[in-house]
């Protein structure tokens, strides 16, 4: 019977712990190597007998760009689920990096894990340009709320400073009021220039989603707009590993949490796994769909009666894409995920 090997990888950004162990358990070989893919290849190659079968390391920062030069190395490099990883790990008594490893290795060995599929560089791409809007959108927010209190501090703020005219109101202010200069050109200056790079960015995701073809479908569905399709885009990745459109549910964490014990049985809040940029977009979608878009359609007035019948956030909540058997006639909330992986799991491309 030919041996086989399993490998367990703790990375950090300067040393990589490894861990070689055969089929029962044995450990081959324990060190620390630079966090280098051709270090790493070339230490696990060396110790390594017979069969190498898998190669695990949790999901982390780094962990995209070491699995894709690993893969490229021809290891079969495994990412797992580093929720599920902790939990087995946690129970070792000492919390070391090579004890890490040594764990990591035995999970794979065992086949006790959960595999976390790495993004494609597209969809990485894709999803920085969003979370990068997304703190720039962070930036102005927190500027203009410091400038504001500012104002109102001074007593310089007479009048509602809401709307697009914010930025004039303070340089008319700041002009006319020399001695506050020193407090508001600097926040300005911030202001102005994050503004500008979020209206820069804005423009190319605008852009991409203007020459995918896939995005321009999903914007047709109501409520659903550039930024809100991309985010489910950059988060499904590839829809042929959804076997059916119920699935994406519980993947962006749309799904309530069950608790289920002898007598005791409750069903509690959405479980917010899985993306939280996605699933943000979509909550910012349900409301503008029931509050912005004129025109009816089934979904928009299920949404409206159980608005008032259990609250707004709730309703926001379930008019976003479910899972069949969640909640009744959640057909129309199924839409959105249905027809955009369905489309494109029929031409075998991306979503």
């Amino acid at each position: 019977m030919q041996q086989q090997s399993y490998v367990g990888l703790d990375v950090s950004l300067a040393e990589t712990a490894v861990c070689v162990v055969d089929g029962t358990g044995k450990k081959l070989f324990e060190a620390k190597v630079p966090t280098d893919a051709a270090m790493i290849a070339g230490a696990i190659r060396k110790h390594a007998v017979g069969q190498l079968e898998r190669v695990g390391m949790e999901t982390g920062t780094t962990a995209p760009w070491l699995w894709r030069e690993l893969q490229a190395h021809g290891l079969p490099v495994v990412c797992l689920d580093t929720r599920h990883a902790h939990r087995a790990l946690s129970l070792r008594v000492q919390k070391t990096d090579r004890n890490d490893a040594r764990g990591l290795a035995e999970l794979v060995r065992l086949g006790w894990y959960r595999e976390a599929r790495v993004r494609s560089m597209d969809a990485q791409f894709m999803r920085a340009l969003l979370l990068s809007r997304r703190q720039l959108m962070q930036v102005v927010r927190n500027v203009s709320n410091q400038l504001r209190g500012t104002l109102k501090v001074f007593g310089l703020a007479r009048t509602s400073t809401a709307g697009k005219g914010f930025r004039a109101k303070v340089q008319a202010l700041a002009a006319e009021h020399e001695w506050a200069r020193p407090v508001l050109d600097p926040l300005l200056a911030v202001l102005v220039a994050t503004e500008e790079q979020l209206k820069a960015i804005t423009t190319k995701l605008v852009r991409l989603a203007r020459d995918d073809n896939d995005v321009r479908r999903m914007m047709t569905v109501p409520g659903i707009g550039p930024i809100s399709a991309l985010a489910f885009k950059a988060a499904i990745d590839d829809p042929k590993r959804f076997t059916k459109s119920q699935a994406v549910g519980p993947y962006l964490g749309l799904v309530p949490r069950v608790y289920q014990s002898g007598e005791s049985e409750w069903t509690g809040r959405i479980s917010k796994t899985g993306d939280e940029l996605a699933r943000t977009y979509l909550y910012e979608a349900a409301g503008v769909l029931l509050h912005q878009v004129p025109s009816w359609c089934a979904l928009k007035a299920w949404g409206v009666r159980l608005a008032r019948k259990n609250g707004l956030k709730r309703a926001r909540v379930a008019v976003r894409p479910q899972t069949r058997g969640a909640a009744p006639r959640d057909l129309g909330r199924r839409h959105t995920i249905r027809m955009a992986i369905g489309a494109a799991r029929d031409r075998g491309g991306l979503i």
